[in-house]
């Protein structure tokens, strides 16, 4: 007797399919809310963002059916060629590059920029995952380490050189993927303690940094556990530590660009100067305090769909791409706020639950870069937007305004669905 077998069509994970059509459709209602004006009458209108982004959608559903074609075995033997096309569309932007808001970061091609930072990040996280799966083990030796350092490295200086911060940013993500693939975890605890030396620096100085380090290294010398703890080694670690406090303090004062000091010194209340504060708040700060205005103005249920006053009236700069989810918390409240975040924890949990069931290594890695990449992301626009972190220029995932945006998040997240696909269904 035989079986019939299920169209290869109805073999995706469709609850992985339905998350993000969720949040690709929620997301276009909040455009069209953050940009409309007036009464709309055509949603397809080219003038405004939410009739670009209703094209920008379309064209997406073509290439989720490319994306999906193309056999999963493509992607791992052709990994490094992608990754290094991808680096030349990164080394490209030097020569043939538009300057959109002081960040040579676009190709203009015809009436339309595209952003190749973007797409760089499924080209790297596709790179990582065939170094890795190369290995047949775990990362834990010191070359490994450094070349999937390098790896991501490269991409990260070049879109770092473009004046895109924000993008660099985001590939501090894949040191969550090294560390469920063996890195150790000192290496974690070492990233926590340069931000919290970081931190401490600014806002209280070299001096008090420099004490409180040396009562900690030295109380861990003398009330460790180790038999034969060395006093050469502790003194060498405190050494250190002071050093990077140093170096903390000098590149925030003379390499970081003026803004930048700003929104970081907003964040951690460094400036005293009462004139110059109230100066950075009307500027800096104008964006984030109307986006807090707006959400806290949603209460419980919201306002209701294009009735946000805040969000009709303009009061945010740029509502409907870093600052989106302001649009959520005023006409959708805390309700509708509280539905975006569990559409993306439940979208980063199924991604991580199918990365787990992997047979590959690779398709397991690549599961892991995508869950890590869009964790970050949504960890900073929505910290950014309620005044939690500092102002980075971040999009939230299929939320955003942006068709580079919304392409690269879904040719990222669709790779991962065709390689699950093949571990369930190959035959």
């Amino acid at each position: 007797m035989t079986t019939q077998r299920e169209p290869r069509g109805f073999r995706l994970d469709w609850i992985t399919i339905v998350l993000f059509l969720l949040l690709v459709g929620f997301g276009w209602v909040n455009i069209l809310s953050a940009s409309h004006q007036g009464e709309v009458t055509n949603y397809f209108d080219m003038d405004q963002p939410f009739g670009k982004q209703a094209f920008f959608i379309i064209l997406t559903i073509g290439l989720i059916i490319l994306t999906l074609a193309i056999e999963a075995k493509f992607y791992e033997r052709f990994a490094s060629v992608i990754y290094f096309v991808s680096l030349l569309s990164l080394v490209g932007l030097f020569i043939f590059g538009k300057n959109v808001n002081g960040a040579t970061s676009w190709y203009a091609i015809g009436g339309m920029t595209l952003q190749p930072s973007e797409f760089a990040k499924f080209a790297t996280s596709l790179a990582v995952a065939k170094y890795i799966s190369d290995l047949q083990t775990n990362i834990t030796t010191l070359k490994d380490q450094l070349r999937c350092i390098v790896i991501i490295l490269i991409p990260a200086v070049l879109i770092l050189l473009q004046n895109d911060a924000g993008s660099t940013v985001v590939y501090a993500a894949f040191f969550f993927v090294f560390y469920r693939e063996g890195l150790q975890r000192i290496y974690l605890i070492i990233g926590v303690v340069l931000i919290l030396l970081s931190v401490f620096a600014l806002k209280f100085g070299i001096v008090f940094t420099s004490i409180l380090t040396a009562v900690i290294v030295f109380g861990l010398h003398f009330f460790g556990r180790r038999k034969r703890p060395m006093l050469i080694e502790t003194i060498s670690v405190l050494l250190l530590c002071i050093g990077f406090a140093f170096g903390v303090k000098y590149f925030y004062e003379n390499i970081l660009k003026e803004h930048q000091q700003d929104r970081i010194s907003l964040w951690l209340r460094l400036e005293s100067d009462p004139e110059k504060l109230q100066e950075m708040k009307q500027t800096i700060l104008y964006n984030l305090n109307e986006s807090e205005k707006a959400i806290s103005s949603g209460g419980l249920a919201g306002k209701g769909f294009l009735q946000g006053t805040r969000t009709t009236g303009k009061f945010v700069p740029e509502q409907h791409t870093d600052y989106i989810f302001s649009t959520v918390g005023e006409e959708w409240g805390f309700m509708g706020s509280a539905l975006v975040v569990i559409l993306f924890v439940a979208l980063l949990t199924r991604v991580l639950y199918l990365a787990e069931l992997q047979k590959s290594q690779f398709s397991r890695v690549y599961g892991y870069c995508v869950a890590s990449i869009l964790f970050l992301h949504f960890m900073i626009n929505i910290g950014m937007v309620m005044g939690l972190i500092p102002t980075i220029g971040i999009p939230l995932p299929f939320f955003s305004y942006g068709g580079s945006g919304l392409w690269g998040f879904t040719i990222l997240l669709f790779i991962f669905v065709k390689l699950d696909s093949n571990r369930l269904y190959d035959w």
